[in-house]
């Protein structure tokens, strides 16, 4: 009795262990040596900005990797049902200006005072540029992710500093822009050179 006991336990952990192997499946290391791998290898976070002034082209990429046109005639990220509707306001030089991605051009929005919006965390004030991502209520938050990581991995290689933000005021936000009811702010996303 003892024997068959210990016959059966014997047997049932050696079929849990294959069992736990068998649901496992180990991958070879990651192979980093392309641009884009090492670009995201080396992608971060930052909570520390230089107050210096971007340089225009790094205003320029940084705009496009968010959701420029790209060489194909699309934009530089993909929109559910293709509907391409994410909007980039930019804080810059205290105005806030509207991306347009098709043209390639900021065009002046308002001289509203968005910080006060912004800025519940001291490092927000040092960015020399603010990104902030709305669109429509049922891809926005997919659409910002996908232009906020272009830019993270934009910044990541080009030494630069970059942090997504969610702790904002979103309502504020919506009624300071003068946001449709259909449209909604998602995220902040504060960049400029990393504090010396």
């Amino acid at each position: 009795m003892k024997k068959t006991l210990f016959s059966t336990l014997l047997a049932s952990t050696i079929l849990i262990g294959t069992t736990a192997n068998a649901n496992e499946i180990k991958l070879s290391e990651p192979d980093l040596s392309s641009s884009l791998m090492k670009t995201i290898d080396t992608r971060k976070t930052s909570r520390a900005f230089s107050t210096e002034k971007l340089k225009p082209q790094d205003l320029s990429n940084v705009l496009w990797a968010a959701f420029g046109t790209n060489s194909h005639s699309t934009r530089t990220i993909a929109t559910g049902k293709n509907e391409q509707d994410l909007t980039v306001f930019v804080i810059y030089e205290g105005k806030v200006w509207l991306y347009d991605g098709k043209k390639h051009v900021l065009n002046f929005y308002s001289d509203v005072d968005l910080m006060p919006y912004i800025d519940k965390q001291d490092f927000v004030k040092d960015a020399p540029v603010h990104l902030i991502y709305a669109g429509g209520k049922h891809y926005a938050e997919a659409h910002s992710g996908s232009a906020y990581q272009n830019v993270y991995l934009y910044a990541a290689e080009n030494s630069l500093a970059t942090v997504i933000r969610g702790y904002i005021d979103k309502e504020g936000l919506n009624k300071a822009l003068n946001l449709p009811e259909n449209q909604t702010v998602t995220y902040h996303q504060p960049i400029g050179y990393p504090a010396k």
